[in-house]
C-alpha cells in the first residue's frame, strides 16, 4: 500500500488519473482478510488454481496422479538470533512495560547494557572469548535483575491486559534465562517463540530459522497440488502421510505415485506406492524415468522462495505461517498459468502470421511459373 502512494506508475496502472497522496485502503485490512478465511481458505484458493491449470490445459487430469514431495525450511523475520541481543532485547521491554504500568525500578541499566551488548560482539569478532563470556554473563544478569524486580512488583499492578502482558513477558524471559546452550525448546525470538532451528546440512546455511515446509508438485509440469507447514521441525518421512492426503483434499484424488527423496525412508505410507531416490530394484523404464524427474522439484522450490517470497515469511505464529505456505504455492501456480497463456498466444499469433503470408508466396510461385 505505501509502494502505491509513492510510485505514479502503480497508480496510473490501476485507473488514478490524478496522483493521490492518500492510501487507498487501511492497511490491516489485509490481515484481517487472512484472519477471516483462515487456512481452509487459502486451501480453497490452491483448488481453484489447479482446476483453473486442468481447464487451460496447463497441466493434464491425470497429472495430479504422479506427485514430487520435498521439504525446505520457510525463515521467519527474524534477526540472527544471539544471545546478546535477546538479552538486551528481553532487557528493554520488560523496562518499557514497568514503565507502562508505572513502575519504579530499583535499576533499569539503560546505559550499561546497550553498551555491553555491543562489546560482546566485538569480542567475538575479536575471537577474544573469555571476555565474551565474562560481559554476555553480566548481560545476563542484568537481565535477570530486571525481571525479578519487576516480579517483585507484579502483585501491586490491577487485573487486566497489562498484568497478564506482563505476567506472559516474565514466563517468557525467565524461559530464555534458564533454557541450555543445547537441545530442542529454545527461544530464537522474543516476539515468534515457535520458531525452530533446523539444519539442512547445507554448505552456505548451517542453521535456519523457521518452520518447515512440505510441498507436492506434479511430476511433469511442476504445478503445486500440496504445500503444508509443520512446527517442530518434525522427521521428513513424518510428513508424507499429512501432505498426501492434502493432496487427496484439493484434488478430489489420491496419488497413485510419489517420488522422493533418501530423507523419506521408513515413511510407512501404505495408500500410495513411493519410490525413494536411490532404489534399483524393482523398476520399470518407465519409473526409472519418473525416478529421475525428482530432481524438478527443487528448482520449483527455488523459484518459490526466489520469486514467491517462500524463503522468509513475515506473518506472525504458526497459523501465518500455514497462511503464507500456502499462499506462496497459489502465486507459483498462477505464473505458470500466465506461462503456459502466454506460451499458447505466441504459437497462435505466429500461426496467423503463416496464414497470412501463405497466400502472398503461392502468388509469386505462379507468377514465376
Amino acid at each position: 500500500v505505501a509502494r502505491w502512494v509513492e510510485n505514479p506508475y502503480y497508480q496510473h496502472l490501476t485507473g488514478e488519473t490524478f496522483f493521490q497522496h492518500k492510501l487507498p485502503i487501511d492497511p490491516s485490512s489485509l490481515t484481517r482478510w487472512r484472519g477471516r478465511i483462515g487456512e481452509e481458505g487459502v486451501e480453497w484458493l490452491l483448488t481453484q488454481t489447479i482446476r483453473a491449470a486442468q481447464k487451460s490445459g496447463a497441466i493434464d487430469e491425470d497429472s495430479v496422479k504422479r506427485v514430487a514431495v520435498d521439504t525446505t525450511v520457510m525463515e521467519k523475520a527474524i534477526a540472527h538470533p544471539t544471545d546478546s541481543r535477546l538479552y538486551e532485547r528481553a532487557r528493554d521491554q520488560l523496562v518499557a512495560l514497568a514503565q507502562e504500568a508505572g513502575v519504579e525500578l530499583r535499576q533499569s541499566y539503560a546505559r550499561l547494557a546497550p553498551r555491553l551488548a555491543l562489546q560482546v560482539g566485538r569480542y567475538a569478532h575479536a575471537r577474544q572469548f573469555k571476555r565474551m563470556r565474562k560481559s554476555l554473563k553480566r548481560l545476563k544478569g542484568y537481565t535477570g535483575r530486571v525481571m525479578r524486580d519487576l516480579r517483585r512488583h507484579l502483585q501491586d499492578i490491577p487485573d487486566g491486559s497489562l498484568r497478564d502482558r506482563i505476567a506472559a513477558k516474565l514466563a517468557l524471559v525467565s524461559h530464555l534465562l534458564h533454557q541450555p546452550p543445547k537441545g530442542s525448546g529454545k527461544i530464537y525470538a522474543l516476539h515468534e517463540p515457535e520458531v525452530d532451528c533446523i539444519s539442512k546440512g547445507k554448505a552456505r546455511v548451517r542453521y535456519e530459522f523457521g518452520c518447515k515446509v512440505s510441498v507436492a508438485t506434479t511430476l511433469d509440469e511442476g504445478f503445486v497440488v500440496g504445500m503444508r507447514s509443520f512446527a517442530g521441525n518434525p522427521y521428513d518421512g513424518h510428513t508424507l502421510r499429512p501432505a498426501l492426503e492434502q493432496v487427496e483434499i484439493l484434488t478430489d484424488q489420491r496419488p497413485e505415485l510419489a517420488v522422493v527423496d533418501r530423507g523419506y525412508r521408513g515413511h510407512g505410507e501404505e495408500k500410495t506406492r513411493v519410490l525413494i531416490s536411490g532404489t534399483r530394484r524393482g523398476l520399470t523404464p518407465k519409473l526409472i524415468t519418473d525416478l529421475r524427474r525428482r530432481s524438478a522439484i527443487e528448482a520449483e522450490i527455488g523459484h518459490m522462495k526466489t520469486d514467491g517470497r517462500l524463503s522468509r515469511c513475515p506473518l506472525k505464529g504458526a497459523t501465518g505461517d500455514a497462511l503464507f505456505a500456502v499462499l506462496c504455492a497459489c502465486g507459483h501456480n498462477i505464473r505458470k498459468i500466465l506461462a503456459h497463456l502466454r506460451a499458447w498466444l505466441a504459437c497462435m499469433i505466429a500461426a496467423l502470421r503463416a496464414a497470412i503470408n501463405a497466400p502472398d508466396q503461392c502468388h509469386q510461385i505462379v507468377i514465376a511459373a
